[in-house]
């Protein structure tokens, strides 16, 4: 058996100095290798450890219930979020009673980038939504998290640069390899059949689609948000308020309200 690769997060109740030499010692005793360290939370440290088999764990984990500065809060294989909270110094804030609800404010881009690529790095079908109001950053970190990937994106309805929807792909555009960028009030407000046709097809591919604005797409759309994998938030400040009044009153111009959102 090769080496493991663990997660060890702990709070920390007395911050005497040296206890983390204290820790680190004890691992190399052990003879465990600290891969990664970092504060995850304002009293918390994570840590990627690397051990050649199950034993040093348990041997770790026995020894750490024994002191009394520090309670052990998970000690386990790491998962995706571990090793974006050690590598960021920040855990991603997850909604409580929807798990598949990610949210992000605006400072944590580079947090939200790094989650997205990890993502898109997966293999087949993917359904993203990411909610955000106006100039908040959505279009602009899904093409940089395509790029931290590796992969190509593609619009098939925006409004980044000039309005844009797809009513049929090239033949090369239909690779796995791309991420498929929709704009659900796009799609739902200015698209005919043709362009439905298409997503429907996108939907069957085994690739990443990624949805602008998810309950307006499914509000109009055969589609439901169970059919999501992951929804994103992103906001300017942790208290904002993701409102499309803006869209679904007529304004004055007779536009239906989407100048705000780009139209």
């Amino acid at each position: 058996m090769g080496k493991q690769e663990w997660y060890l997060e702990y709070e920390i109740h007395v911050n005497r100095p040296g206890l983390l030499g204290d820790v680190a010692s004890l691992l190399g005793m052990l003879s465990i290798n600290i891969v990664t360290i970092n504060g995850v939370r304002n009293s918390r440290r994570g840590m990627l450890l690397l051990c050649d088999n199950n034993e040093q764990i348990e041997r770790l984990a026995t020894i750490l219930r024994t002191m009394d500065n520090i309670t052990v809060t998970k000690l386990r294989q790491p998962k995706l979020l571990d090793r974006l909270a050690v590598r960021h110094g920040r855990y991603i804030q997850r909604d409580v009673d929807d798990k598949k609800t990610f949210r992000f404010v605006r400072d944590e881009l580079g947090l939200l980038v790094d989650f997205m690529a990890e993502i898109f790095k997966e293999k087949g079908h993917k359904l993203v939504g990411i909610r955000g109001m106006p100039r908040v950053g959505k279009t602009e970190s899904i093409v940089a998290a395509s790029v931290c990937a590796n992969k190509r994106w593609l619009f098939v309805s925006s409004t980044l640069i000039k309005q844009t929807v797809r009513t049929q792909l090239m033949e090369d555009e239909y690779g796995e390899d791309h991420i498929f960028i929709i704009d659900g009030i796009v799609s739902t407000r200015r698209a005919n059949e043709q362009h439905w046709q298409l997503i429907r097809e996108l939907m069957r591919l085994e690739a990443t689609k990624v949805v602008e604005h998810p309950d307006i797409f499914v509000r109009h759309t055969e589609y439901t948000l169970d059919d999501f994998d992951y929804i994103i938030e992103l906001r300017h400040e942790p208290d904002e308020d993701i409102s499309y009044e803006a869209i679904e009153r007529p304004s004055l111009l007779g536009d239906g309200g989407f100048s705000e959102f780009g139209f």
